[in-house]
């Protein structure tokens, strides 16, 4: 991918789905290990995101390329997180994540959402500069977070202007 492709965000179509998953796969095992929550999401995403009420957002690049994905996910309780953050490693460093990122702020802001919330690994400190820039700020991190390599848990509040 050269600097003058474009890329767009768009939402999630079945034929997506490899593509979400082979980005998701690939940053997880970069730096961890697959979790049976990572497994279910990135195996069935239609199932186990999108029809509990998630939504998943793809980037693109003008030649149709999926270069990045994002995930709102609606957890149990009915709160939103924001998951599946990946960016191909040939075009990181282009503000694609933070394309992805607020795509999904954005959907949450229309669904009357009043906050967003996230886990990550302070390994991943690019990613945690971009969360910390978006207005996120470090919350107790919960006791059974469903991901053994989450180590930091940040929100953002939607309520504030």
């Amino acid at each position: 991918m050269n600097d003058r492709e474009r890329v767009r965000v768009v939402d999630y179509e079945p034929r997506h789905r490899d593509q979400f998953r082979a980005l998701n796969v690939a940053w997880i095992t970069e730096y961890f290990e697959m979790e049976e929550p990572d497994r279910w999401q990135l195996d069935h995403p239609d199932t186990h995101i999108i029809a509990l009420g998630g939504h998943i957002f793809i980037a693109e690049s003008s030649t149709g390329e999926v270069v990045g994905t994002s995930a709102l996910l609606r957890g149990e309780d009915g709160g939103y997180w924001l998951a599946k953050m990946a960016v191909a490693p040939h075009a990181r460093g282009r503000g694609i994540g933070r394309l992805l990122a607020v795509a999904a702020i954005e959907k949450a802001r229309s669904l009357g959402v009043r906050q967003v919330a996230l886990l990550s690994n302070t390994v991943l400190e690019p990613a945690i500069r971009l969360y910390r820039s978006l207005g996120f700020i470090e919350a107790p991190l919960p006791s059974d977070t469903g991901h053994a390599r989450a180590n930091i848990h940040m929100v953002l509040d939607l309520t504030a202007n």
